[in-house]
This record gives C-alpha cells, sequence and structure tokens, in this order.
C-alpha cells in the first residue's frame, strides 16, 4: 500500500508540474501549425483547449485514486493502463496550448484534489460501481469532446486532430470499464457529475 501511495504522489506532482510526455506521437503532427488564427480564434481555442487539458489532469487523478482503492491486481492494472494513456492526453493538449500561446488552468491543484477524493470515495463503494463511475465519465467526456470539435475554429486543425483522438480513446475505455463488470450509476448520481462539470468546464476556460 505504501508502495502505491508513493507512486500515486509522485504522479499527483509529476501532473501538476506540467512534466508528463506522452507514449504516442501527437496526433496534430499530421497538420500544418495553425498560425494564421485570428486573435479572437486563438483565443476561444485557448479556452477550449485548457477545459481539455483540465480534464485530463482530473482523470489523472480519478484513475490514480481508483487503482490505490481497489484490492483487484488486475483492476488496479487496469486504471493504470487507461491513467497511461490520460497522460498522452495531458502532454497533447499542454503541448498546444504552448503553441497557442496561452497556459494551463490556475486552478489544477483545486481540480486534481477534488477528482481524487472522488475516485477514493467511489473506489471504497466497490469495484462494480467504481467501474460503473468510469463508464459515465467517460461516456460524458466523449460528449463533450464532440461538442468541442464543433466549437473549435475552422482553421485549427491541429487542435481538431488532438480533440479527435481524445473522443475516440475515451470511448474504448468507456467500453473497456463496461466489459470489466460496471454497473450503471443511479440517475440522481449522474445529475451532480453533469453539473460538477459544468462549473468545471465553464470555470476552467476562463481561469
Amino acid at each position: 500500500m505504501l508502495d502505491h501511495m508513493l507512486v500515486a504522489a509522485d504522479n499527483a506532482l509529476r501532473t501538476l508540474a506540467g512534466t508528463r510526455h506522452a507514449s504516442r506521437p501527437n496526433p496534430a503532427e499530421a497538420c500544418l501549425q495553425s498560425e494564421s488564427l485570428a486573435d479572437a480564434d486563438r483565443k476561444r481555442a485557448a479556452g477550449l483547449m485548457r477545459v481539455n487539458h483540465v480534464g485530463e489532469v482530473c482523470a489523472q487523478a480519478l484513475y490514480q485514486a481508483q487503482a490505490l482503492s481497489t484490492r483487484d491486481p488486475k483492476l488496479r492494472k487496469h486504471f493504470e493502463h487507461a491513467a497511461c494513456e490520460e497522460t498522452d492526453h495531458l502532454a497533447w493538449t499542454q503541448q498546444r496550448l504552448d503553441e497557442l500561446g496561452s497556459r494551463v488552468s490556475a486552478l489544477n491543484p483545486l481540480w486534481y484534489a477534488s477528482a481524487f477524493g472522488i475516485g477514493l470515495i467511489a473506489g471504497r463503494v466497490g469495484d462494480a460501481m467504481s467501474l460503473g463511475f468510469v463508464v459515465e465519465t467517460e461516456r460524458q467526456v466523449e460528449q463533450h469532446l464532440e461538442s468541442h470539435l464543433d466549437a473549435l475554429p475552422a482553421a485549427d486543425l491541429r487542435s481538431q486532430a488532438i480533440v479527435r483522438q481524445m473522443k475516440e480513446d475515451e470511448a474504448r475505455h468507456a467500453l473497456s470499464a463496461e466489459q470489466a463488470g460496471a454497473v450503471e450509476l443511479p440517475a440522481p448520481v449522474k445529475w451532480v457529475m453533469r453539473a460538477a462539470a459544468k462549473v468545471m468546464t465553464t470555470t476552467a476556460y476562463h481561469i
């Protein structure tokens, strides 16, 4: 348990320090640099990508907390593998923010701590419920990313490529959690999750 706690602490520090590196090529590499973006479009793209970066900060916290909570070694590996893929998203979105001349959310420590606490609670309730939380989270994120594909400036092909790959990965994570034995969350829990996500995305766009 001590080893797992140390790994979780190391992950938190690396995530918040912005030192995580992707294991897969950035999808944006296949697109030309979006130097022709107007100032307004660049600002909008930066706001959306900051929100996406916050989502990946939360994903790191969530998966690390769930891996720490479960007593099933196989399920722990499942959460750790998902966290590794989310690391790619974290690195890609941060790289895109740098390209846009913008920054990550100033509230990232708060987002991380909140998501970690939620992950611990979900894990303590039970593995099936914890996996159900993953399924619902990933489905909501997938919908959120779909809306960003519509909202991003048409000329910002680099951001679009990143978001498109992220959406594909999130759908796969949800399916994997379902296959691992997830149970569906009660409707009130889903509503609370959507409300909390709305507060986070609205705030992170600006701060």
